[in-house]
């Protein structure tokens, strides 16, 4: 099939690639120049594991264009619009006008019976909306809403072997023409056995948030369990391993920490509340006022801990903080629980040195006051305190052994709760975790 790609950001850079190696003829279309070249010169213009070595392939096929002209998608009977819809400045609210934009300036070049397919989380009521939009222009045109399930650091493979296919049709029905045209699209993933779910535009738009909102709450709710258990001087990854067994419940994202960040989780909960709000119903979602404060709260909980760990002052102590992104696997630092700390850190009169195997561009560019350092080593070096904040596995593999040998003080803050502390206690350091004795 021929389908056009609408913003090759992170989400329509990943899918264009994804549809391409699944046998289609793409284009992906972006009014960024450089990211719509280096694309085109098959170099991912982020950290996304596998993705540059498939956009290499696909290249080679021809299956696969980019640019900035939006008249390339004439002739494509498939358009996803991947386009982002960040948080309003100032406001919990999304900003819509990207999505408003792309599938405006698609209008012209909408042929009968192609669909419009959109990809981006948005407030429920975005679809219909945009439906009228469409249809305005082309009247036999559909838009269905198809919303993204990425992980950061999975995404090629989230995208050709998904979870789950949700459609959102206007009416709802199974037998719809565009339902039919979707399929085509994810034939591959179908015939394998993904499940695929159609229903209304407004209940898919709330798939996404709601799937986010929920993982939300899981993740705030161990963080608070850890502040209970370091009042009660408990250990909370015990207590998760404990509740995790239970089946209703399960194990999965009861990791206490750091918190949650990112481009989607913080973002869309605010979004999620603030059309909630709109729709008359924001006590409905009034807990997720807490689930925000919690994972806010962890940032400063590290910084107090920090403080505690280096004797009752970070004037003048040396800190060296083991990572810049906001997950492992990936350089994103938008809204880093990882960096946020950092910053802290040096506001309050600490030296900080920041280290990440991929996301130090990125860092620099959203905080250039900190201190980066490439090689891991080189950051350990005379650090009177070293905070592990993000959990790649080159630093949970650290010899605490090999690692006292570079530091000037043994004291180690463990932010995911993810190194063995009696390894660590053993081998001379201080240790200190989240909600652990």
């Amino acid at each position: 099939m021929r389908i056009s790609v609408i913003g090759c950001g992170y989400l329509g850079a990943v899918h264009a690639t994804c549809m391409a190696e699944l046998g289609h003829e793409v284009v992906g279309i972006d009014v960024d120049e450089n990211k719509v070249a280096e694309l085109a010169a098959a170099r991912a213009p982020f950290f996304e594991p596998g993705l540059e070595a498939l956009l290499k392939k696909v290249q080679t096929t021809g299956r696969l264009t980019f640019t900035t002209d939006m008249s390339a998608a004439k002739g494509s009977s498939v358009h996803f619009i991947c386009v982002g819809t960040p948080q309003k400045k100032g406001e919990n609210g999304a900003d819509m006008s990207y999505v408003d934009a792309a599938t405006r300036t698609l209008l012209p070049y909408l042929s009968a019976d192609d669909i419009v397919v959109g990809k981006s989380t948005v407030p429920v009521g975005t679809a219909a909306r945009l439906h009228e939009v469409v249809q305005s222009a082309e009247p036999s045109a559909e838009l269905l809403w198809n919303p993204e399930f990425l992980r950061e650091g999975h995404a090629v493979s989230d995208t050709l072997q998904p979870d789950r296919l949700v459609y959102g049709v206007l009416s709802g029905a199974e037998d719809h023409p565009a339902v039919h045209l979707l399929d085509q699209v994810y034939a591959a993933p179908l015939e394998t056995g993904t499940p695929r779910l159609v229903m209304d535009l407004p209940t898919a738009e709330l798939v996404k948030t709601a799937a986010n909102s929920f993982l939300a709450t899981k993740i705030s709710f161990i963080n608070a369990m850890a502040e209970l258990c370091d009042a009660a001087g408990a250990d909370v990854t015990l207590l998760a391993d404990a509740i995790g067994m239970d089946s209703r419940i399960g194990r999965q994202f009861l990791n206490a920490g750091i918190g949650f960040g990112g481009g989607c989780l913080p973002k869309d909960i605010r979004a999620f509340m603030a059309r909630a709000g709109e729709l008359g119903a924001d006590q409905a979602l009034a807990f997720l006022r807490e689930v925000d404060s919690i994972n806010m709260r962890r940032r400063v909980r590290v910084v107090e801990l920090t403080r505690e760990l280096c004797g009752g002052s970070l004037l003048g102590q040396r800190i060296t903080v083991l990572g810049a992104a906001f997950k492992p696997e990936s350089d994103d630092v938008r809204d880093s629980p990882a960096l946020s700390i950092a910053a802290q850190l040096q506001l309050q009169g600490a030296v900080v040195t920041v280290t990440d195997p991929e996301a130090l561009a990125n860092a620099a560019r959203r905080f250039p006051d900190l201190n980066y350092v490439n090689s891991t080593d080189s950051a350990l070096q005379r650090a009177d305190a070293v905070l592990l904040l993000t959990e790649w596995q080159d630093y949970r593999d650290l010899d605490p052994y090999v690692t006292a040998a570079l530091v000037s003080t043994p004291r180690i803050l463990d932010g995911r709760n993810v190194l063995n502390s009696t390894k660590w206690r053993t081998a001379g350091w201080k240790y200190r975790g989240l909600g652990r004795p």
